[in-house]
């Protein structure tokens, strides 16, 4: 399935032409609301994995979608929805559905009562995650003190990815289309560990992997997100690979561990007691790379030095590492790898390394694309940093792979 950027002139969702370039805060604050849903305390837990925020509204706040969207389709006869798709979400693949809530757009929202496969689940069932709940559905009620936000209804219907690709009795929660994000999407196609997730539930053969993405180099570009394919050493493509791991706090999540960081080829000196080996997340929808605060500095202060003949440029909130390459005919910047267990070596380029404040001009200011995390808050492998990598989750084979280039 092709990839677009939110913000992309070939978006079905018109977003491109709605929304003015980003600015690096604009990026920033996104990322901090990201980061805040993944590890923040601002959610309230309903039990079977399914996680509900207790403030704003649930698409465009919980840890899902928007940067990246995929066109998929749901019930019979298929409606064809533009969706948001990620690995870091809360055990539920969630779709804006009609009836709209009143005075609220009805636009790209999905219509059960014109699906002749779909199929209510009732409370009590084990696929009903809301646990102490009785009725004929399992249907919540989101509020806010004593304002009803809407009803969030779970239900089970075809999924369809291609025309050869479909998924039966596939689960997801019907939300009152009243729950809106800004950027006109239907919803998000969940691709965690969680049972029910698509990833879990997709008809994949020995052979191949659960689903690999390639995330566009910039927005006017286009990736793929891909589901079931082929191996890539059995499509003559090299990959390396590092083990999944299990974090005991939230199952739904992929887990690999970084244990080193390489600059302009040489080790960095990550000096013990201080260790890398913590939780790290490879994350579709925060831009930025994020480290742990002692990691963040090793890297940085090295980088600094490395760079030392050029003209500094101040910083841009947490990007604190930024240079003026303006008037400049040429300048190199030293190759970043990330050094993850198992052996796999990621060697990034010149733009997952760096953030341009002008795209389409090198020659201008740039910052380094990390950062320091918050104290107690694990890593995050940013999209910057994944760009036009094919990331192959092997599910079945407890692992994840890089392949260079792809996109």
């Amino acid at each position: 399935m092709p990839v677009l950027h939110r913000l992309s002139p070939c978006s079905p969702l018109g977003a491109a032409a709605n929304q003015e370039k980003e600015s690096v805060a604009d990026v920033l604050h996104r990322d901090a609301l990201r980061l805040r849903s993944l590890f923040g305390d601002d959610k309230d837990n309903f039990g079977g994995g399914v996680t509900i925020p207790n403030l704003g509204s649930p698409i465009q706040d919980l840890p899902g979608a928007f940067e990246y969207h995929v066109m998929a389709g749901f019930g019979t006869p298929v409606q064809k929805l533009t969706v948001g798709f990620d690995t870091v979400t809360t055990g539920a693949t969630l779709l804006k559905c009609a009836p709209c809530a009143a005075g609220k757009p009805c636009d790209h929202v999905f219509e059960p009562s014109a699906s002749s496969s779909l199929v209510q689940i009732p409370c009590g069932s084990p696929d009903c995650p809301f646990k102490g709940f009785f009725g004929p559905t399992c249907t919540i009620s989101i509020s806010i003190g004593d304002a009803l936000l809407g009803n969030a209804t779970f239900v089970t219907d075809t999924l369809t990815l291609a025309p050869s690709t479909t998924v039966e009795k596939f689960r997801f929660a019907c939300l009152e289309a009243g729950f809106s994000p800004n950027d006109d999407s239907s919803g998000i196609l969940d691709l965690s560990r969680n049972s029910h997730s698509l990833a879990s539930r997709a008809p994949c053969p020995l052979g191949t992997d659960t689903f690999s993405y390639c995330l566009p180099s910039s927005p006017n570009t286009v990736g793929f997100l891909s589901m079931c394919g082929p191996k890539p050493e059995l499509r003559g493509r090299k990959a390396v690979y590092t083990p999944l791991r299990s974090n005991p706090r939230n199952g739904n999540l992929y887990v690999v561990e970084l244990v080193g960081l390489g600059l302009g080829g040489m080790d960095l000196p990550i000096p013990p007691p201080t260790t890398i080996e913590v939780d790290t997340l490879l994350e579709v929808h925060t831009i930025f790379t994020y480290l742990r605060p002692e990691v963040y500095v090793v890297l940085r202060d090295n980088f600094r030095r490395a760079m030392a003949q050029y003209k500094p440029a101040p910083p841009v909130g947490k990007l604190d590492t930024c240079y003026d390459f303006t008037g400049l005919n040429v300048f190199a910047v030293p190759v970043v790898t990330l050094k993850f267990a198992g052996g796999a070596d990621v060697e990034l380029s010149m733009d997952e390394i760096m953030y341009f404040a002008n795209p389409e001009n090198h020659f201008s200011i740039a910052c380094l694309a990390f950062a320091a995390a918050r104290p107690g808050d694990g890593q995050v492998i940013g999209s910057r940093t994944q760009m036009s990598t094919e990331v192959v989750y092997d599910v079945r084979g407890g692992k994840v792979g890089f392949v260079a280039d792809r996109c």
